[in-house]
């Protein structure tokens, strides 16, 4: 395993394809996401577009470093504004191409937002603010994981598979984080946009697509699959396979 000390803390990353030349992806998972919870994704974008990736877990998820106490509402902020660059400057060292899932395409949002350069992004079930059916969903998530052998089926990706777990939902449905809102960086968001959701999302609606497409400055596409839930690039990996390398060859 490779990891990488960013702002005193200690991640997994793994390359792909170190091989290729072109303009590197990033990948930015979910909340309970890692470099192996992506599964055989990042390869097959990186097989068919013909660009390196880069995927990383962030700082309590995966084998990277544990999170050292509970989590604040500006988490993804700092991860955005904080880990991000450095990580990009230290294992990329151009503006690259985002691929963010979940939690992981709002960190996308705020990275560019902030004025850092990218190529483009791929944002899969972004969040741009809080929904009700975000809160309802996360509260049946930690009610199943209370009562199941969630967290041992969770210990084969997270060293630890609690922290991890209670980390994401404890802050999601902690009543100051329902005031959560990156609509502010959205209109200096310049790059090109490919918005793909499930439209049977358990964790958001399509107001999330709708927000991003009438402020960001960039250009927008939108892929929206009938019948698919919260991780579209998992359930109905074809389809969106092909709309990102049909994305990313349109950026060259």
């Amino acid at each position: 395993m490779a990891f990488v000390d960013i702002a005193g803390k200690t991640l997994h990353y793994v390359h792909v394809g170190q091989d290729h030349v072109a303009t590197p992806i990033v990948f930015l998972h979910e909340g309970l996401g890692s470099v192996e919870l992506w599964r055989d994704f990042p390869r097959h974008v990186v097989e068919a577009s013909g660009h390196p990736g880069l995927v990383y877990s962030r700082q309590g998820n995966g084998w990277s470093v544990p999170l050292e106490g509970e989590r604040e509402p500006d988490y993804m902020h700092v991860e955005a504004l904080q880990v991000l660059p450095r990580l990009v400057d230290r294992l990329v060292g151009t503006p690259p191409i985002l691929v963010g899932h979940s939690d992981g395409a709002s960190i996308a949002l705020i990275y560019a937002g902030a004025g850092h350069p990218v190529a483009g992004m791929v944002l899969i079930a972004p969040h741009v603010f809080v929904e009700e059916l975000t809160s309802s969903s996360i509260a049946a998530a930690r009610d199943r994981f209370e009562d199941s052998e969630m967290a041992v089926k969770m210990a084969k990706y997270h060293t630890d598979p609690e922290s991890t777990f209670m980390g994401w939902a404890d802050i999601w449905l902690d009543p100051s984080f329902l005031a959560w809102n990156i609509e502010e960086y959205l209109p200096q968001v310049s790059s090109p946009i490919l918005l793909i959701q499930g439209d049977a999302d358990e964790f958001g609606t399509t107001r999330q697509l709708e927000a991003i497409e009438d402020a960001v400055s960039g250009q927008t596409r939108r892929l929206l699959i009938p019948d698919a839930g919260h991780s579209p690039h998992l359930s109905h990996q074809d389809e969106v396979l092909t709309a990102i390398t049909g994305f990313i060859g349109g950026l060259d």
